[in-house]
């Protein structure tokens, strides 16, 4: 185990403790619970969808999909980046106007039943607990390669910071810890897509020249096909991709945190930009890792190619910058299951105990503290689930 690798982690670490601890102080209401108090300015949101979106599938996930797939790995990228733009046009501005908490208050606006509350709710929490199983697999099969740990005690212990942040801070200790990982992963992404650009020149031509033959799949690599055979589960795929991005509870509540419907839409538009260019950035990711590590060692590493992205930065810049892009995807993780931690634990609080259980009549306390123990719920089912997913991308 390296000694800058736990430095880099503690770092990490004690920083989002400290912003916690603040957190905390400022958190009394339901309201700061949930949404900061709606607080958040068009860039500090922004920052913090960002920091929100791209997860450990985005940055662990991706690149590894990439390097073993090329270019139908890339299709993730494309979808997540399209989707930003169904939020954008459709989704962003509404859902500010109509200043609730959570998706089903919205969905109750329209069709005002328990039913339908209840059905919204469930449905929160269903994505929720699916979307975490990835995160928290992220997180096992990261700290079992650095640490040399199990990865049953590796999972445990990113469950536990997660709720943490969650039971003591809320969305104020959440969005500020999506924001510090959001700047920390761009920079780290930066770096290593520098160093592989070097690598070819700056010439990006080249680099696509060489990946052809850098590969048992050949040519085929550049083209779709190598991973999804079938044209009808691209398009699966894409539907899924492009429109499932609007249903994502975790990704929606953040659209509560700031004032007003103009503010919403300048915090859209600051996370697309930090998006896409992200995105963009994953194709020299996912390359340099095909080029410069090489499929049999990311296979023999993790079987699904999720340390695609840390071996590339060990064998660009040694233990040093594997060891903060370790840490920064420590920290990507830690931020993205916070907040879906937030968003399932306030379906239940507010829609399910507080609104169908409790008719409305419901005290702050009351919801604050029904809230803290939905989040310690949701956070050991998912660690539960996500010991059984160890092998899946």
């Amino acid at each position: 185990m390296s000694p800058t690798v736990i430095i880099m982690f503690l770092v990490i670490v004690g920083i989002t403790l400290v912003v916690t601890y603040f957190a905390a102080k400022k958190t009394n209401t339901a309201s700061e619970f949930y949404t900061a108090g709606g607080g958040l300015t068009g860039w500090q949101n922004g920052l913090a969808i960002a920091g929100d979106y791209l997860s450990a599938a985005s940055f662990l996930g991706i690149a590894g999909a990439i390097a073993l797939y090329g270019f139908d790995g890339f299709l993730f990228s494309i979808g997540y980046l399209v989707a930003y733009l169904v939020v954008l046009f459709i989704v962003a501005e509404p859902l500010r106007n109509l200043g609730k908490y959570t998706l089903a208050d919205m969905i109750n606006s329209r069709f005002n039943a328990k039913k339908v509350r209840a059905g919204a709710a469930i449905s929160s929490i269903t994505i929720v607990i699916f979307y975490m199983i990835a995160q928290l697999v992220g997180a096992g099969a990261l700290i079992q390669l650095l640490f040399d740990i199990p990865y049953w005690i590796a999972v445990l212990l990113v469950g536990i910071m997660m709720t943490i942040y969650v039971l003591f801070g809320g969305m104020t200790a959440t969005s500020w810890v999506q924001i510090i990982k959001a700047v920390l992963l761009m920079t780290g992404t930066v770096i290593i897509s520098f160093l592989v650009l070097m690598k070819f020149n700056f010439n990006i031509l080249d680099m696509f020249t060489f990946m052809k033959t850098a590969t048992p799949h050949g040519a085929d690599y550049l083209n779709p096909g190598v991973k999804y055979k079938m044209p009808l589960d691209t398009l699966s795929l894409m539907i899924a991709l492009v429109l499932g991005t609007a249903g994502l509870p975790h990704i929606l509540m953040r659209f509560f945190t700031v004032r007003d419907a103009k503010t919403a839409r300048s915090s859209v538009m600051w996370a697309t930009w930090i998006v896409g260019i992200f995105y963009v950035m994953t194709i020299f990711l996912g390359f340099g890792a095909a080029a410069f590590v090489g499929q049999d060692l990311i296979v023999s590493t993790n079987p699904a190619g999720n340390m695609a992205a840390p071996l590339l930065a060990q064998a660009l810049g040694g233990d040093l910058l594997m060891s903060f892009v370790s840490a920064v995807a420590f920290a990507t993780i830690l931020a993205v299951v916070a907040g879906l931690v937030l968003s399932g634990a306030s379906a239940f609080a507010h829609d399910i105990y507080g609104q169908i259980i409790k008719k409305g009549k419901v005290t702050d306390r009351q919801q604050m503290l029904a809230a803290r123990y939905a989040s310690i719920g949701v956070a050991v089912f998912s660690i539960i689930l996500a010991l059984v997913a160890q092998n899946l991308n």
